[in-house]
């Protein structure tokens, strides 16, 4: 083995590469196979599945830490070390891995690495910005176009050539295109269609929240999906008056897509419109915003929608795609889909109409009393499954000191009294308003603002037939407010402090509703009934038997064909392997820093099958002795 490092000037950028290894021309140009992990969920569906079986239940507890790689900036500067500052990467990424090479985003840089030893293979250095802290992309080129690693800094999309890292030729200029809205996420990739979302918070460059589709050969704009619907078209009347022009938010934020190769349907899911808690100004069901929408892959053309909240006042979007599987039905299938929501339900639909398999019911919900607003008198709720979150609270679900310790149970107490009246009228709780801000009820809302169920998805395994979820249950406290004069709506949302309805205490936020406070859940695709749920994350800072209180987390399960799910996501600092049957914790490895991220699985070169999971600053690989 050798190794070269080779600088090379282009405009205003310095681009290094290092090579390893003799072969080093003839990396990154292969298919993917079933031992790959080719894209950020696995595959097109977003299953979080592998068939490999190598780790199973009988020895998946001789996992042992095999490789680990930095994920902060170079100290010499080599990959830009002396522009990032040491900044923490503060990763959600999964890498992915095709022919023996592993893709993933640094701090600073783009690497490739070998899948075994974790060693660099090659590195670009992003300048004048930072790679996407979730996730790359690979296109496997043609027989004119080498393979390509495609992936976004801000309002860029930049293709490097897979084999060496060097800016692909060909594509936009100089190997990159500017997006104008910038999308912080991982492109899909689907033959020579490139999709991206966008990311369109107040005051962010660009606007409008549109996906859009790039050519993977020339970077060449193929399409753009209008997510609110604009005149003449579909949905454009669930807005009254002009209140859709020029509006943020209904964008396609989401980490990744999926979508149905057979039908050609790309599935987006869309966010709440901005600004959430106030929608005065936008009487009606406010579509695309808090929906499913279906469009041709290749066209960008609408093919159907699904609203999940009509008129969204709790930024309770659908924060994943869905996942994709099929439903045994009469002796034959439906091809079926299952999309998450920070409203904590899980829609199960068809995915070749939108309509939904197990039934989903408009049921009256409480209404808001702010001056002007006119909140939907229904929403839809599924029938089955059941709500996967918690979507209520009343006085008896107070945690107490014989769930967890007399000095939790004591602080929830004081800050309950502090509160004063609190409101909870069951899901979709409105915020109250107050017209003396200093006095007055505090909504508690389940799920709170950071969702029932986030980004990282739900998983499918085809052999069980179950989906899997993870949720967490943190309550957001809140009240709606007359606005300061000349601000730009009438009515504000203000909370208090804490926001959260939880207590600090021994250095880590403790939940004041009685645990579980997050966990996961089994469903059987095939009736939508619960399976099983399991509380993922411990709370160290309680009594040793009443630890087992599940933790806050945000990212999701892969499962494999070994029987086991592995997940990370909790606030805890563990990577643990279930039983994917009964849920079962079979394995548990103590990380240095938090797994916020989807975990990865293949077969490297060795003949051994390794579990990856980024941990904040660093990726972490393990495998059997």
């Amino acid at each position: 083995m050798h190794s070269t490092r080779l600088m090379i000037a282009g405009g205003s950028a310095l681009l290094f590469i290092v090579l390893v290894g003799s072969g080093c021309t003839q990396q990154g140009t292969e298919a993917p196979t079933h031992e790959d992990w080719p894209m950020y969920r696995g595959d097109l569906g977003g299953t979080g599945y592998s068939p490999l079986t190598q780790i199973t239940t009988e020895n998946v507890a001789d996992l042992t830490q095999g490789w680990s790689y930095s994920l902060r900036s170079d100290p010499s500067g080599a990959a830009g070390g002396a522009q990032s500052g040491g900044r923490n990467p503060n990763s959600q990424a999964t890498p992915i891995v095709v022919g023996d090479v592993m893709y993933l985003p640094a701090v600073d840089r783009v690497v490739a690495l070998n899948p075994t030893t974790g060693a660099e293979i090659w590195r670009h250095s992003v300048v004048d910005g930072a790679p996407s802290r979730r996730g790359v992309a690979y296109w496997p080129g043609d027989d004119s176009t080498p393979a390509r690693v495609i992936f976004t800094a801000g309002r860029r999309l930049i293709a490097l050539d897979a084999a060496t890292g060097l800016l692909a030729v060909g594509f936009g200029q100089s190997g990159e295109i500017d997006m104008v809205t910038p999308y912080n996420s991982v492109p899909l990739v689907f033959e020579d269609i490139v999709v991206v979302g966008a990311n369109t918070p107040r005051g962010a460059s660009g606007g409008i929240g549109n996906p859009r589709a790039f050519d993977a050969r020339t970077g060449a704009k193929v399409w753009e999906f209008s997510s609110v619907p604009q005149p003449g078209s579909i949905g454009h009347d669930t807005w009254e008056g002009d209140s859709w022009e020029g509006r943020l938010g209904a964008n396609a934020w989401p980490f990744y897509f999926t979508m149905d190769e057979q039908r050609g349907h790309l599935y987006v899911p869309l966010a709440s419109p901005i600004p959430f808690a106030y929608g005065g100004d936008r009487a009606g069901d406010n579509l695309f915003a808090n929906s499913l929408v279906a469009v041709d892959i290749r066209t960008g053309e609408y093919v159907w929608h699904f609203q999940t909240i009509h008129h969204d006042l709790w930024d309770h979007d659908p924060p994943a795609p869905p996942v994709l599987f099929d439903v045994p039905r009469d002796g034959g299938t439906i091809a079926a889909l299952g999309v998450t929501t920070k409203s904590g339900y899980l829609y199960i639909l068809d995915r070749e109409t939108g309509a939904p398999i197990f039934g989903v019911e408009e049921r009256a919900v409480p209404q808001s009393e702010v001056p002007g607003e006119q909140t939907s008198p229904t929403q839809p709720i599924p029938v089955n499954p059941p709500a996967l979150a918690r979507v209520s609270y009343e006085a008896a679900d107070l945690v107490s000191a014989e769930d967890t310790s007399p000095e939790h149970a004591a602080a929830c107490a004081d800050l309950v009294a502090n509160l004063g009246d609190i409101y909870n009228a069951g899901a979709f709780t409105p915020w109250v308003y107050r017209a003396d801000p200093a006095s007055g009820s505090t909504t508690l809302l389940f799920p709170g603002l950071v969702g029932g169920h986030n980004w990282g998805g739900g998983a499918f395994d085809p052999n069980s037939g179950y989906v899997f979820v993870f949720s967490q249950d943190i309550g957001s406290l809140g009240w709606m407010e007359d606005a300061p004069e000349g601000a730009p709506l009438p009515y504000r949302r203000r909370g208090p402090r804490p926001a959260n309805f939880e207590v600090r205490i021994g250095g880590a936020s403790l939940p004041c509703q009685k645990p579980p406070w997050g966990q996961l859940t089994a469903i059987d695709a095939s009736t939508g009934e619960v399976v099983w749920q399991q509380p993922i994350g411990i709370t160290e800072q309680l009594p040793a038997d009443r630890q087992n209180t599940g933790r806050p987390g945000r990212a999701a399960a892969i499962v494999t064909g070994g029987g086991l799910l592995f997940i990370a996501s909790t606030d805890d600092n563990r990577l643990r392997a279930l039983d994917a049957t009964t849920g079962e914790e079979l394995w548990v490895a103590r990380l240095d820093q938090r797994g916020n991220a989807n975990p990865m699985t293949y077969l490297g070169a060795d003949g051994k099958q390794y579990v990856v999971i980024a941990a904040t600053d660093a990726v972490v690989a393990y495998q059997l002795p």
